[in-house]
Order: structure tokens, then sequence, then C-alpha cells
């Protein structure tokens, strides 16, 4: 078994500025690289802020033109802010990298966290990230809408460039769980240099859901967002849910036999 070291940065009122735990992430990954510490997970909650992963597209952003935050991670917009556990492991992997072997460690820790506290979720196929999955047995033209109101079709299902910061609330991101569709718990995005994971994972635990109504969160406009005590339906802090996300961590991650990605090599002819 590896060793996985953590190191809290800061929560609540001694939240990091996000350019702060940029730069050390980066004298973290140096330090990695070079072999002078073990594996480590950086957790810390951030101050409000938008960042953009390399394949956010312009229309994606906030329409008010809210400050971004472009950075060198894989994947697109998200937001993180109060309530929400950042973690950016900074892990050593086997060349050449199974970056998709990583996510799904990721998000197996987080399955699993999520579990401990009453709630099931999963993965989607072809979208990264913990889910909580919404109602199949309702066409999406049945939902209900927000305050009683009930839509007759859903513009989303014709039109793959909707935008529902342009269409009130009932299609707002945040408002996913009351038309009972599938919603993103924890954001993943990372980035691997010189085999050494950068970024990583942002679990939704108790923040107001309303920051994600002014993106297009991780570009996708026919689902939305949640929260672990939203989804409860009771308080969940940070400080309870932290002590849970690191022993499953060490579960996954330390306790995983890395090994290199496979390359299928194509017969000579």
């Amino acid at each position: 078994m590896s060793e996985l070291r953590f190191v809290q940065l800061g929560f609540g009122p001694e939240a990091v500025e996000y350019q702060e735990a940029w730069d050390e992430q980066r004298r973290v990954h140096a330090a990695r690289f070079a072999d002078e510490i073990p594996d480590t997970v950086l957790l810390l909650e951030h101050p409000p802020v938008y960042t953009a992963g390399r394949r956010t597209a312009d229309s994606e952003r906030p329409l008010d033109g809210t400050p971004v935050i472009d950075v060198d991670r894989g994947g697109k917009i998200t937001w993180h802010g109060p309530g929400q556990l950042v973690g950016y492991p900074i892990q050593k992997l086997p060349r050449p990298v199974d970056v998709v072997a990583h996510v799904r460690r990721l998000e197996e820790a987080l399955i699993r966290t999520c579990a401990e506290f009453g709630l099931e979720t999963t993965r989607v196929e072809g979208r990264s990230g913990v889910w909580v999955l919404g109602d199949p047995r309702q066409a999406a033209e049945q939902r209900p809408g927000i305050g009683g109101l009930s839509l007759d079709f859903d513009p989303r299902l014709a039109d793959e460039e909707f935008d529902p910061r342009l269409n009130g609330p009932e299609y707002a991101p945040s408002n996913a769980g009351q038309r009972r569709e599938d919603r993103k718990l924890a954001q993943i995005g990372i980035r691997v240099a010189k085999g050494v994971t950068m970024h990583g994972f942002s679990l939704n635990v108790n923040p107001d859901t309303k920051w994600f109504d002014r993106i297009i969160p991780c570009g996708i406009r026919d689902a939305g967002v949640a929260s672990l005590a939203g989804e409860l339906g009771r308080d969940v802090t940070i400080a309870e849910v932290l002590p849970v996300v690191e022993r499953h961590l060490i579960e996954v991650m330390a306790g995983a036999e890395l090994k290199p990605r496979v390359i299928e090599k194509t017969p000579a002819a």
C-alpha cells in the first residue's frame, strides 16, 4: 500500500483563494515529481469563484461578464465556493498514465462517502463526476415545473443550444431535483503533467447551488446540480464529511494497484 498524506489548507473564514491554492498545487506537484514527498491530497474550501477548463466554450460562461479564471485542467466551467469540499490529489502514476482509471478512483471514493451518509449516487456514462439519478419513469415533457407550473414541452429536447439562463427558474440547474432530473453532486477535472496528477474534485456538501445558475455547469444543458445536504434534507457540514472523504480516499487510492495504461498495438498488415 502506498503512502497518502492529507494537507488541510483552510475552510470557512480561512478559505483559500483559488490562485493561492493553484500556486500551492504547483509547488507540491514539483516536490512529488522529485520524490521529495509522498502522494498528497490538498483539502480546502474556496471563496466564490468560477473556473474554466480547457474545453469551455464562450457560450457557457456567465452572461453578465462575471470574472472566470481559466485553468489548465480538463473539463469545462464550474463554480467553487462556501459549502463545497475541494480536493486536489497530487499523485504519481505509472506511465503511460491511465487518466480514466484515476478519475474512476476519485469517483469511487466520493460515491462511498455519499453512501455512508445515506445517499445513493452513481456514475453517468460519458459524464465524469458523481450523480444523483432522476426519475426515469417520468418523461422530460411531463416533469413538473417550479411553483406548481407544468411544462407542456421541454425545448432542450430539440434545441442543443437552449440556454437555461434565459428561460426562468424552471430550467435552472439548481432546480433539477424538483424536475426529477439527473443532477451532479461532485465535479471532477484533472491534469497530468510529468506523470503526476493535479486538480481533482469538488463535492457539494451544503453550498448555495444557485451559483451554478449563472453558467452552463460542466457544459451540460439537460441536467443540473445537487448538494449532499439538499438531497438528504438535513444540515450536513464540511467538518462532518472531511474525515469520511479522507478515509475513502485512503481505501481507494492508497490501496489501489496502480498500472500503466494498456496501449493496443495495431497488427502489421
